[in-house]
């Protein structure tokens, strides 16, 4: 008997010694994992600051000289103003040009490729190619396919609304994946385990497709490719990776880089920012769950977000204070336009910029309030308070979110009103 009792009181030592281990090493990859988030944020919390106390001229000079030189979507040189029709308008333009430059029939398939030949309209069979080469890791898709992927992505996406609405009447469920990272194994392992969309089995991809793994574009080729077959079926919610600024220091501008060469390396990344910023931001299932990628904070209006013109934001990091444009009209230039005017135009722009931030950025929290979340840098902390009232508000009944690595793979919280996955 003290034997026995002696190996027990050994044994949980030992599973005592396991678990802290294992939470400290949870602890020590959370903190490495956000490190860089946190840098990335006070950097351009800096900047940004700077920059608005500054006049345009400055502003101007300021931004040239920090732009790099070999930027993936230099190419023009750009003027730092505040939000503006006439802004919106060139960049509508651009965008418009940036889809006709990249015509991917005027891109010729040499002879040495081994990867997949795809044609349009793109079916069930070419979705199976792509897997098919994808797991033979042979070659990157051919850059005429890219473009055409992308382009007709963007066509599938500018079509949406900025809030999704699904329903489960007919499938009676749905499947909410969050941040794959550029993990094309995981990708593929749900697709073979849990099967490709289809009317009774739709999906939400809740955000961060790329950055950190090696094989984001061919994992956000899938899933603009799933968009475009299935497009009553699939559902993509941007997250805070879908971002350019992110991807210049994460990798992905690095792997695109890697994969393809100029020309036409430049341009994928230049109609990868088409397709961020057409990417709707939150999915609403049966009228009761909101899934969103970050989470909310006391200003989040779903109301208000539903009708925001999310073609703006391009990158949700640069405040509308601090925003690009292509041409070379001021804020200062637009006619008639007083100081008082601008000013209400700016503090309206930048309250609609941080709702769009916290959506993407936010974390939830275990006390009531909503605070900035001091440790990403970016978006706020919410309690379980602000969480019920937003839910209430809107007649819903749960929010999903994703955003952070769970050690079970998701965690309920606030009540288990807030899902994360």
């Amino acid at each position: 008997l003290k034997a026995a009792l002696l190996i027990q009181r050994w044994y949980r030592r030992y599973c005592a010694r396991l678990e802290i281990r294992r939470r400290y090493t949870w602890t020590i990859f959370q903190s490495i994992e956000y490190a860089g988030e946190q840098d990335q944020m006070k950097l351009y919390n800096f900047f940004n600051a700077l920059l608005t106390h500054m006049g345009s001229g400055s502003m101007n000079e300021v931004m040239e000289a920090l732009s790099p030189r070999t930027s993936p979507t230099a190419g023009t040189k750009r003027t730092f103003v505040l939000l503006s029709p006439t802004a919106d308008d060139d960049d509508e333009k651009s965008s418009m040009t940036l889809l006709e430059e990249a015509w991917h029939e005027e891109v010729p398939i040499e002879n040495s490729y081994k990867g997949p030949y795809l044609s349009t309209p793109l079916t069930t069979q070419s979705i199976h190619h792509m897997v098919e080469a994808f797991k033979k890791k042979k070659q990157p898709l051919h850059p005429r396919y890219v473009y055409m992927i992308l382009r007709e992505g963007v066509r599938v996406l500018r079509q949406r609304p900025t809030i999704m609405h699904a329903s489960t009447v007919i499938a009676g469920q749905i499947t909410v994946i969050g941040d794959l990272h550029g993990k094309l194994d995981d990708l593929l392992t749900i697709l073979y385990k849990n099967g490709l969309p289809s009317t009774d089995n739709p999906y939400v991809f809740n955000g961060d497709f790329v950055d950190r793994g090696r094989k984001s574009i061919e994992v956000m080729l899938l899933l603009l490719a799933l968009v475009i077959v299935f497009p009553a079926e699939v559902y993509l919610n941007r997250g805070n990776h879908e971002d350019m600024v992110m991807n210049a220091r994460y990798g992905f501008c690095k792997e695109i880089s890697r994969k393809y060469k100029a020309p036409h390396g430049p341009r994928i990344l230049r109609l990868l920012e088409e397709v961020y910023r057409w990417l709707p931001l939150a999915t609403i299932i049966d009228n009761k769950v909101l899934v969103v990628h970050g989470g909310i904070s006391m200003d989040t209006d779903l109301k208000w977000l539903s009708v925001v013109d999310r073609s703006k934001y391009t990158s949700v990091l640069r405040t509308p204070a601090a925003k690009y444009a292509d041409d070379t009209a001021s804020v200062d230039e637009t006619p008639g336009e007083t100081e008082e005017a601008k000013e209400v135009r700016l503090i309206a722009a930048t309250f609609e910029w941080k709702q769009i931030l916290d959506l993407l950025w936010s974390d939830p929290q275990t006390h009531q309030g909503c605070r900035p979340n001091s440790f990403r840098g970016g978006g706020s902390y919410f309690g379980p308070d602000i969480t019920r009232d937003l839910l209430k508000k809107n007649g819903l009944s749960l929010l999903i979110r994703s955003h952070e690595c769970k050690p079970e793979g998701y965690e309920f919280m606030h009540d288990n009103t807030v899902s994360e996955t």
